[in-house]
């Protein structure tokens, strides 16, 4: 047990997640990552450890919730507390309505949205026994404004940001502050499958600043909003987009 601030990041073992782990973990953050693949949260403890920081790496299903009670659990009996939640694992897969099956949908729902449910209902009462904490949910710009042939994408970060403001209304006054961020094309793991030239064509049409996005440049957004510089912010989506949103860019 220690006496340090403990966070969860599922997702951890790569893009946004592995970033967020490693840059918490430079602010004194005990850190625990989750991923689907352990040995890709294995990969990333090591990189902690190695730095000098604490972290403990655990497989899991996020859209379990026996899995998810044991991941909490896990937490408070390896470091006696838990202090911020960044529900960031999930999936992307492609279909208008009428292509994707009800598996690839109910796959997508469940790990976009239902693990943001199980995280927040299992991490909340161990918050509130600590007098406070921070969650943080990662949705997407499909979650403001969809685009075509992401159906149930765009349905579950929709979800996700209005379970957001569900949550940050419902514990603001256990002290448990709660936001989202909406990230838009980021090179990591789900995105590494476009082709370059395809990539491009996106981001010179839809993007107004050049450059593609990094992942270590949303982690920046996670730390300041799981810090108390951020402790009068919550229910509030934070786009990091290079200006997708701003308005119809070509």
């Amino acid at each position: 047990m220690i006496d340090q601030r403990v966070a969860i990041v599922t997702g951890g073992g790569s893009g946004i997640g592995r970033a967020s782990c490693l840059a918490l973990a430079r602010q004194g953050v005990a850190v625990v990552v989750v991923n689907r693949t352990l040995s890709k949260a294995e990969t990333v403890v090591s990189e902690i450890l190695n730095d000098g920081g604490h972290a403990l790496a655990i497989g899991a299903d996020v859209a379990q919730s026996a899995d998810v009670e044991k991941i909490v659990a896990a937490a408070v009996r390896t470091f006696g507390r838990l202090d911020i939640l960044f529900n960031n694992a999930g999936i992307s897969p492609s279909g208008a309505v009428t292509e994707i099956s009800e598996q690839e949908w109910d796959e997508c729902l469940n790990i976009d949205l239902k693990s943001v449910f199980l995280g927040s209902k299992f991490a909340i009462p161990e918050m509130q026994k600590r007098g406070g904490g921070v969650i943080l949910n990662t949705a997407g710009t499909f979650g403001i404004r969809p685009a075509k042939n992401k159906a149930a994408y765009a349905a579950a970060k929709a979800g996700v940001i209005n379970l957001t403001r569900s949550i940050a209304l419902d514990y603001a006054r256990s002290r448990i502050r709660c936001n989202a961020i909406c990230p838009g094309y980021i090179e990591t793991p789900l995105t590494e499958g476009v082709p370059p030239q395809d990539r491009d064509a996106f981001l010179n049409q839809y993007q107004p600043l050049n450059g593609v996005i990094q992942a270590e440049e949303v982690a920046a957004m996670v730390l300041y909003l799981c810090s108390d510089s951020a402790r009068m912010i919550t229910g509030q989506t934070f786009v990091i987009d290079g200006g997708q949103q701003a308005g119809i860019f070509q």
